[in-house]
């Protein structure tokens, strides 16, 4: 008697080309799906498409195969018709993980939206005549994901709250798979040598921002906040590392008119080791944003045992679990109360970075990984 063919596997397309030469808390996600999805899927076919930047594998596992291609994840080629850029036959699901639905796929599909900002606050995002080309590259790719996806993927309760408030008919439709933080982030001892190739004196404290100059940041407020803070405290300073740049022209003429000049370092993106060097010196992380879909940089804080302050709104209380301290980001005098709090008070500082610690410990990218595995699932066991 013959035996029956094997089973075919799930075939299942995740776009990685957000693990590109910038980091970015999209490629923070990726960068775990791709971590953990083929050993907790080894029933499953992968299919990874790879930046063309990247000249490493994403993944040596045996059930993956990778396609680099040209197309950014963030063009036109990927927006209109993603299929003149990549063979995608024999795909059975497109996992968009970068908030905007491609055109042209045929197979079910789920997108990951991270946030509603282009849709809702597209200012916050790019106020530059640019941003207004963004605004209607990413509105159509997100209202296109509202609209087709099979299941809508988001990190954080308060993104989900916002995208049902904006599309109620897709409530059955979105699930939360709540962001983690990377293994790589942990506290380490200081070391004067790094922080010296920085720019910064090993010997002097400083409260710590991260994040790129987009608008829904608050630099500015959080600037304004330190210099009521702290302006009068020369013993400490104020060191924002801008994952992309904002305006700086702008922001460096706000230190000098705050009288801070000497005081504040502006640096380019750094390496990881650098990064967590700095959380781990920090006297605080200060990440009064007015909007966040998860807020990477409050998790990668408490992980490294910083003390954070954050916002009472959106996501950022949700991914704080109650161990940071919460501010009104619209009220520099709020901000400034924390930040006197934390920089004064040995005792509540150490608070902060064992309450951080034990909730960093609680955001595993492992389990969001399986969180979307279930997902795929899902989709695949629906009748077509």
């Amino acid at each position: 008697m013959p035996l029956p063919p094997p089973l075919r596997r799930p075939h299942v397309a995740l776009d990685c080309r957000y693990l590109g030469p910038r980091p970015s808390g999209i490629g923070e996600v990726v960068a775990a799906l791709v971590n953990h999805l083929p050993s907790l899927a080894p029933d499953f076919q992968f299919t990874f498409l790879r930046h063309a930047s990247r000249d490493e594998p994403l993944s040596n596992a045996a059930n993956v195969r990778e396609v680099i291609v040209r197309a950014p994840a963030n063009g036109p080629v990927t927006l209109l018709h993603l299929p003149l850029a990549v063979d995608l036959r024999g795909i059975d699901l497109f996992h968009a993980p970068a908030n905007i639905l491609p055109g042209g796929l045929t197979m079910p599909s789920i997108t990951t939206i991270h946030d509603t900002m282009w849709l809702t606050h597209p200012k916050w995002c790019n106020p530059a005549l640019w941003g207004r080309i963004e605004q209607h590259f990413y509105g159509h790719g997100i209202r296109r994901a509202l609209t087709r996806s099979a299941v809508i993927a988001t990190v954080s309760e308060a993104s989900r709250t916002e995208i049902v408030r904006i599309r109620p008919e897709s409530a059955a439709r979105v699930a939360v798979t709540r962001s983690g933080v990377a293994d790589d982030f942990h506290p380490v001892s200081t070391d004067p040598e790094t922080l010296a190739r920085l720019g910064l004196a090993p010997e002097r404290r400083y409260v710590l921002i991260v994040g790129q100059g987009a608008p829904y940041k608050n630099h500015e407020g959080a600037l304004r906040a330190f210099a009521q803070a702290c302006g009068s405290s020369p013993d400490i300073d104020l060191v924002l590392v801008q994952r992309r740049g904002g305006q700086r022209q702008e922001f460096a003429e706000l230190v000098r008119a705050l009288g801070l000049d000497g005081r504040v370092c502006v640096l380019e993106p750094i390496d990881r080791a650098a990064l967590v060097q700095l959380y781990s010196a920090a006297a605080a992380l200060l990440h009064p944003s007015f909007i966040e879909g998860f807020g990477n940089p409050v998790a990668e804080a408490m992980a490294c045992g910083c003390p954070v302050i954050t916002s009472n709104c959106s996501a950022m209380p949700e991914v704080a679990g109650g161990a940071a301290l919460l501010v009104d980001p619209y009220d520099t005098t709020s901000i400034a109360a924390a930040l006197r709090r934390v920089t004064q008070d040995p005792a509540l500082a150490a608070e902060l970075r064992q309450l951080g610690l034990a909730r960093a410990a609680e955001l595993d990218w492992r389990a969001f990984a399986a969180a979307n595995l279930a997902l795929y699932r899902k989709v695949l066991a629906a009748p077509a």
